[in-house]
């Protein structure tokens, strides 16, 4: 492994992010540990806080309308306001990380998702819930895209594992608000305004691991993940070895010290060139779509085939649920594929197989057809793991997660509204569930396209030739 001697001598255009520490700083080993426990703890308390805000309006819709006075089209608009949200903010994330360093926009995004989550169920108009909404998804928004950024400069060598670990977060947040919402609910007075406000003092904690980070922009704990790296190349091979040594980057401009920091250079890679990156906005943007339409609307279609509203709550808590271990095995098993479309095919036949059950026994298979659309939510950790492995350096992944997420949740916005327009004028869910398998089929073709071993650096630069 190279000394510190080389390292200052080499050129900025090949060090890891994660080698750069500010003017004079050394870190103790000790406090390294502690920062990395540290940053493990506000990653893990962040993916709890990204979905808990959407699932748990999904267990309570029907009463939300009801308080509301919404339509079957308005609440179908309302499940397409989260996709809208990321797609808008998700786009700012780079800019703002950019300016006040990562660490800096999750902890305000923790705070606005609390903010937002406390407004939300006291605004008393359709208007003023859905703007509350967006305050809350713009703290979701910032925080998706800059995960896999954190996660990337903090553990190089780590990224699937690490990934594993917050993608099993999120779920485990997921699908605990779609389990626990009703129940808390009652047990906090029967209102639908207490039991949604009740997901935000897990924000409002969210925010404390990242205080550190943001008083000091980051700087301990630096040179952990360089360690890792350096021992990963020494040793590592395939898939893995990539996976360790991506984080190997062009000139930054960043908060001084701080991993993650995102890079600010003219010649970064022009994600738009690269059909790898096209594939994956588009995989990302359908899978989304069948998640959002599952999170919004699943309780409904199983109340509607007479289920009771807390057991259609539990069945989309097993749904979400799935990918608690999955979420976790799935990007380790991503890292050691030298392709990984067979997975996007496997998990998109699953949906397949779920959709055509509700369709043809919503209630008599009901725990079946949950345990299979789980399995096929799970495409979206695969998709996080393939924006860490389809770029080279810090500053790629950066450029990919936000190219890839906010053309996605654009590309997923229509679906949820869709579903809610068919499901008013139809009478019905045969409509619905018939554009959601459509939508399977190119989500399959897609993922297996992004699954290639192509790196976007290689494909912008033969465009741009």
């Amino acid at each position: 492994m190279a000394s510190e001697e080389t390292l200052r001598t080499t050129s900025v255009s090949t060090r890891t992010p994660d080698r750069i520490e500010s003017p004079g700083a050394r870190v103790r080993p000790g406090t390294r540990a502690w920062t990395t426990r540290l940053m493990i703890l506000g990653i893990v308390l962040t993916a709890l806080n990204l979905r808990p805000a959407i699932t748990s309006l999904g267990a309570l819709l029907e009463e939300v309308r009801d308080g509301l006075g919404m339509s079957g089209s308005v609440a179908g608009l309302l499940t397409s306001v989260p996709p809208l949200c990321f797609a808008v903010f998700g786009s700012l994330a780079p800019r703002l990380a950019r300016r006040f360093g990562p660490a800096a926009v999750v902890c305000a995004g923790m705070a606005a998702i609390a903010t937002g989550l406390v407004v939300r169920p006291y605004a008393g108009t359709t208007a003023g819930f859905v703007a509350a909404s967006a305050l809350a998804l713009m703290g979701i928004a910032v925080s998706n895209v800059l995960m896999p950024v954190i996660v990337k400069s903090w553990f190089p060598d780590r990224v699937g594992s690490m990934t594993g670990l917050y993608s099993m977060a999120l779920a485990l947040g997921t699908s605990a608000a779609a389990a626990v919402t009703v129940p808390l609910t009652e047990a906090l007075g029967g209102t639908w305004q207490t039991g949604l406000t009740a997901w935000a003092t897990l924000a409002a904690v969210a925010v404390l691991p990242w205080l550190p980070f943001v008083r000091t922009g980051g700087t301990r704990g630096a040179g952990r993940a360089a360690e890792g790296v350096g021992r990963d190349a020494a040793g590592g091979s395939g898939p893995a070895r990539r996976d360790a040594v991506v984080g190997a980057g062009p000139a930054r401009r960043e908060v001084p010290g701080e991993p993650g920091a995102v890079p600010d250079d003219g010649a970064a890679p022009r994600v738009t060139r690269s059909r790898t990156a096209w594939a994956l906005a588009v995989f990302f943007g359908l899978q989304a779509t069948a998640a959002y339409i599952t999170m919004g609307w699943m309780p409904q279609i199983f109340r509607d085939a007479g289920v009771p509203a807390d057991t259609a709550g539990v069945l989309l808590a097993v749904t979400m649920v799935m990918g608690v271990p999955l979420a976790f095995v799935i990007p380790r098993l991503a890292t050691r594929l030298p392709h990984q479309g067979p997975i996007a095919v496997a998990l998109g036949l699953c949906g397949l197989l779920s959709y055509a059950g509700l369709y043809l026994a919503p209630a008599g298979g009901a725990w079946v057809w949950a345990l299979l659309l789980g399995v096929s939510n799970c495409s979206f950790p695969l998709a996080l793991t393939l924006v860490g492995m389809r770029a080279r350096t810090g500053e790629g992944v950066a450029k990919l997660s936000a190219f890839a997420q906010s053309t996605g949740y654009l590309i997923s916005i229509p679906g949820p509204l869709l579903v809610g327009v068919l499901y008013q004028h139809s009478g019905g869910w045969g409509l619905p569930l018939a554009l959601m398998a459509a939508l399977m089929v190119p989500q399959i073709a897609v993922g297996a396209l992004a699954g290639r071993d192509r790196m976007i650096e290689d494909e912008t630069a033969a465009t741009a030739c």
